[in-house]
C-alpha cells in the first residue's frame, strides 16, 4: 500500500525491492524529483510457508532479504535526508512480529526483526528529531498470501477462519492499515516513536483455545 496521495506537502519514499541497486535508485529518484524526503514507508514484504524441518536456507534468505535486509538498506540510505527534514519512518511489520505462529517460520523471524529494528533505530535517531514506528497488521485482504502460494479456495477458507482468530470477527482492509500509517507519519503522532501499533482487530491480544 502507498501513502503517497495522502501527503500533498510531504515527500515520501515507499520501498518495495530487495535489490541493492533498485533500492539506491528508488531513493535517488525520489530526491531528484522532490529535493527532499519527509517520510519513509518501508512496505516490502513476502510470505512463504515452512517449518524448521522444511524451510531451506535459500527460502530463508529470500524472505529475510525482502522483509528486513531491504528495510535496513533503504533506511540507512534515507537517514541523512530524514535528519535534514526532521522526518520519520513507518515500517510495515505484522502481528507475526508480536505473536508466534507455526508454519511460517522465516516470515515470523523477519517480522520480529522489523519490530526490533524499529525500536533500536527509534532510540538512535530520537535525539536527531527523527521518529521511527511500525504497524503490525493482522490478516489483511491483499494479494500477500496468494503470492505466497495460496490458491483461491484455500485463501477463501483462510479469510473465513480469520473471523474466529480476530477479536473483531473479520480480517482487515488495506485502507485501515494505510490510515494507521498516515497517523504515525503525521504530526498527530509527534510524541510517538519506537512504537509497534497493532492493526489486527485484536488478534495480538487473543489466546488460542
Amino acid at each position: 500500500m502507498s501513502a503517497g496521495n495522502t501527503f500533498p506537502k510531504r515527500k515520501y519514499c515507499d520501498e518495495s525491492s530487495d535489490d541493492e541497486a533498485d533500492t539506491e535508485r528508488i531513493l535517488q529518484a525520489t530526491i531528484e524529483k522532490y529535493g527532499k524526503l519527509d517520510v519513509l514507508v518501508n512496505n516490502a514484504g513476502i510470505i512463504e510457508t515452512g517449518t524448521i524441518e522444511t524451510t531451506s536456507l535459500e527460502q530463508f534468505d529470500r524472505v529475510m532479504n525482502t522483509n528486513i535486509r531491504s528495510v535496513y538498506h533503504l533506511t540507512m540510505l534515507a537517514v541523512p535526508h530524514l535528519i535534514k527534514s526532521q522526518g520519520n519512518v513507518v515500517n510495515v511489520s505484522s502481528v507475526n512480529g508480536i505473536r508466534s505462529f507455526p508454519g511460517v517460520l522465516a516470515y515470523n523471524i523477519s517480522k520480529i526483526s522489523v519490530d526490533q529494528f524499529t525500536r533500536c533505530v527509534a532510540l538512535e535517531l530520537a535525539a536527531k528529531g527523527v521518529r521511527v514506528n511500525c504497524v503490525n497488521p493482522g490478516v489483511t485482504v491483499t494479494n500477500l498470501h496468494k503470492r505466497g502460494g495460496m490458491d483461491e479456495q484455500t485463501y477463501a477458507k483462510f479469510l473465513e477462519h480469520s473471523k474466529n482468530t480476530h477479536a473483531m470477527g473479520r480480517p482487515g482492509q488495506a485502507s485501515e492499515v494505510a490510515d494507521a500509517i498516515v497517523f504515525l507519519a503525521s504530526d498527530a503522532s509527534s510524541f510517538i516513536t519506537g512504537a509497534s501499533l497493532p492493526v489486527d482487530g485484536g488478534r495480538h491480544a487473543m489466546c488460542p483455545r
